[in-house]
């Protein structure tokens, strides 16, 4: 059992997402990771600066390999402009 852990600014990420079902889904996933690695959505991420990302809808939670939530974005829907 993993004890999962928040960086302050990954806290202030989560509470400026305003749809609450959002919020509430993100929340559900993280704790979801106290039975890593029996859980779905997580790649183990190579060259970058967090260890792994958790995909919750267009929304991505980076996180340690202590289970430290590290930081939280939305991506956005890409077009011909984006590259």
């Amino acid at each position: 059992m993993n004890k999962i852990k928040w960086r302050k600014k990954a806290l202030r990420q989560l509470r400026r997402i305003k749809d609450r079902k959002v919020r509430s889904t993100i929340k559900n996933a993280v704790g979801t990771l106290t039975s890593f690695p029996d859980c779905r959505n997580v790649k183990r991420l190579v060259n970058h600066q967090y260890d792994y990302r958790l995909r919750v809808g267009s929304w991505r939670v980076f996180f340690t390999e202590a289970f430290e939530i590290v930081h939280i974005e939305e991506v956005k829907k890409r077009d011909e402009r984006t590259y």
